[in-house]
């Protein structure tokens, strides 16, 4: 257990669910989160990873898509299925579970005119698991005026503070940092999200430690056309959704006749490339540099990476555990500031106009 500071206190036992834009399966941790005198303490202790049926994942995909009361069926379903995967995994480790904690899967994400949705009904999942449920993090901070995102930055400050950045590879890159004593995060690109996109294109689910992609070579045009989208001169607070890459990332991408080893060369660059530029912007002489999610197991993208920080930043990749289900841990500490009702959305990370604590709590009927 991560622990800074050891006095008796409450232990809390909750499991953690994450299902994120590369849709690559839900996550599920059990964790116990400790909070001592000044800070926080956690331990992770089971881990599943439960992949989606190819039709279950094109849902998933294609939810945006869907009728109105399709979508809200769908909502139902789903948090069943979540409720349904927690109980198998509890009776499976013969866990003692205070409560689940859930992102719910986002569909929709326009904070710019005041819609977030994620998917996964709280009440479905409480009934079926027969456990409290605490979840819908995102829609109390857009009606305060925010982002609703990134999320995850509570707990970077929080059980993560001993690196001066913390970023994110997921279907979606994003970074957390301290800036004159505020906690600054957003979007920085596309990540796996789009280096998936091309491998699905030749049947392939992802690139395995980037090999395929480490023998092309650069598409100078692609490059420039995906640096130059106009998501990367806008200032922070920022978020991404499905429906921005859906809009302005794959037309580019589909139109462009090359093969996958060089579509996934040029993707990688600019990913890294807009990682670096992220972090050059407010880097200290010397900095730290935590990376999870997926993309950590990129080896050849942390090396291009590393190449263009050089060497002033100290890269960082943690354990198997963190690598993977470091935002599924933090989605159950939110849950833990939740049941507190301590602060777990940022308004310096959001532009929110004020912190808050969210995130709606069901009870099993």
């Amino acid at each position: 257990m991560r622990s800074y500071m050891a006095t008796n206190s409450k232990t809390y036992k909750v499991i953690g669910l994450m299902s994120g834009t590369s849709l690559d399966g839900l996550d599920i941790a059990y964790c116990h989160i400790k909070k001592n005198e000044d800070s926080w303490a956690f331990s992770i202790l089971n881990i599943e990873n439960v992949s989606y049926s190819e039709a279950f994942k094109n849902k998933l995909k294609n939810a945006v898509h869907l009728p109105t009361t399709d979508l809200l069926a769908f909502n139902n379903t789903y948090g069943d299925w979540l409720g349904t995967k927690v109980k198998n995994f509890i009776d499976k480790n013969s866990l003692e579970v205070d409560f689940i904690s859930s992102h719910g899967h986002t569909v929709f994400h326009q904070p710019e005119i005041g819609l977030t949705y994620q998917i996964g009904s709280g009440q479905h999942i409480a009934n079926t698991s027969n456990l409290k449920v605490i979840c819908d993090f995102r829609t109390n901070d857009v009606a305060l005026g925010g982002q609703g995102a990134p999320l995850v930055p509570i707990g970077d400050q929080l059980l993560f503070n001993e690196y001066d950045f913390c970023l994110n590879l997921g279907g979606i890159s994003n970074i957390s940092f301290d800036l004159n004593g505020q906690r600054i995060a957003y979007d920085i690109s596309p990540a796996n999200m789009l280096l998936n996109l091309i491998c699905n294109s030749i049947n392939l689910e992802y690139d395995d430690g980037g090999k395929l992609a480490r023998t092309g070579k650069l598409i100078e045009e692609l490059y420039n056309t995906l640096n130059g989208l106009s998501y990367y001169r806008a200032s922070y607070p920022k978020s991404l959704g499905y429906e921005w890459f859906l809009n302005e990332v794959i037309p580019i991408i589909k139109t462009t006749k090359a093969s996958a080893e060089n579509l996934l060369y040029t993707s990688i660059h600019h990913i890294t490339e807009q990682i670096a530029n992220a972090i050059k912007k407010t880097r200290k002489e010397k900095s730290s540099l935590l990376i999870t999610g997926g993309g950590a197991n990129n080896i050849f993208l942390i090396e291009v990476l590393q190449q263009k920080l050089q060497n002033h930043t100290t890269v960082i990749i943690p354990n198997e555990h963190v690598i993977d289900y470091k935002e599924a841990l933090i989605f159950a500490f939110m849950g833990v500031l939740r049941d507190r009702n301590e602060i777990n959305c940022l308004q310096s990370v959001t532009g929110a106009k004020r912190d808050s604590s969210s995130g709606i709590i069901y009870y099993p009927h």
